[in-house]
């Protein structure tokens, strides 16, 4: 009888344990997550450098300026949007932060106005996407012409040097051990799962991405959540333009070049779906993660950067097919 009784509770254990591993499986960090330990163990095996700490710490600052983009890319994708703004929002927020800081206002005073052009520059293309009905990547589009322009155009073209020495704090400093990049970027990851996963806001930009009709028909305010989230891409757009600007002491009109592209490929290698509805901020930070690692390893292997492009590329294509194998 007692041995039973222990076959019996051996089989209720193991059909906890599948369930538990289906509901695993079920999460879309489920494949990113082995996606980053089989590439961050292929990068440790190939070089003996890899897994130093100063590498790893160079790693995570490297990374920290791209995920803070993708907090708003996951964002917008999440309802079915993108956002293709966020590379020049970046400089031009960096570079206007700088110039003022030249002229003489006070850092703090600086910063504020720099993430209020950001802030600003997402509510214009919330307004053409939400109200105006347009679609994200043509507003997306016109808006990173005139960003950069905005950007080239206040610095003539030119870097703006000049910078309050306390300012590289930002960029450069660190709290026990901590580079401050990577603790803001712990920050903004925080306030955004918060958001998403502890809130109503959140429960609607995942429904908005699922069916924008049926969220419209619940009493869901579409607009004013697909505004929301444009104003946060380019908050977070803005954030990372002004940390990038802290590392270098300077403003740079140029900066952010084809981050758009890395800020997208980090949603997408997170598990999100492309046509909104399915992802996780966690997921994102995964995806931004596997990025670092495998550009650092290959770098330290010393592959070209037009291969490093293919890889990535072709990694990023597997992404998307598993997630759309995933969906179906």
């Amino acid at each position: 009888m007692s041995n039973v009784t222990e076959t019996n509770v051996q089989n209720q254990e193991h059909s906890k344990m599948n369930v538990q591993l289906n509901k695993w499986r079920k999460s879309p960090v489920f494949y990113p997550l082995i996606g980053f330990v089989v590439i961050f163990v292929a990068m440790a095996l190939a070089n003996d450098n890899f897994l130093t700490a100063s590498n790893l710490s160079n790693v995570l600052r490297q990374v920290s300026i791209i995920a803070i983009i993708a907090v708003g890319m996951t964002c917008a994708i999440l309802t079915g949007g993108i956002d293709l703004s966020v590379g020049p929002v970046m400089a031009l927020s960096g570079t206007l932060t700088a110039g003022l800081m030249v002229a003489g206002l006070p850092p703090e005073l600086a910063i504020l106005a720099g993430l209020a052009v950001g802030t600003l520059f997402g509510a214009g293309n919330g307004v053409f996407v939400a109200y105006a009905k347009m679609p994200p990547i043509i507003v997306t589009l016109a808006t990173m012409g005139i960003a950069r322009g905005l950007a080239l155009i206040y610095t003539g073209g030119y870097p703006v040097s000049g910078l309050p020495q306390g300012f590289s704090f930002l960029g450069r400093g660190e709290v026990l051990g901590l580079q401050i990049p990577i603790l803001v970027m712990a920050v903004v990851y925080i306030l955004a799962y918060v958001l998403l996963n502890k809130t109503p806001i959140g429960r609607y930009i995942y429904a908005i991405g699922g069916n924008e009709e049926a969220a419209r028909l619940s009493g869901v305010r579409v607009a004013r959540y697909k505004l929301l989230v444009y104003m946060l891409s380019g908050l977070t757009a803005a954030i990372a333009g002004i940390v990038l600007t802290s590392r270098l002491m300077s403003g740079q009109p140029n900066a952010g070049v084809g981050f758009e592209l890395d800020a997208i490929a980090a949603v997408v290698l997170g598990g999100a779906a492309i046509a909104g509805g399915r992802g996780a901020i966690i997921g994102t930070l995964i995806g931004a993660m596997m990025l670092g690692v495998l550009n650092n390893g290959l770098n330290l292997m010393g592959v070209s950067p037009y291969i490093q492009n293919i890889i990535k590329g072709a990694i990023i294509l597997l992404a998307i097919y598993i997630g759309r194998s995933r969906g179906k």
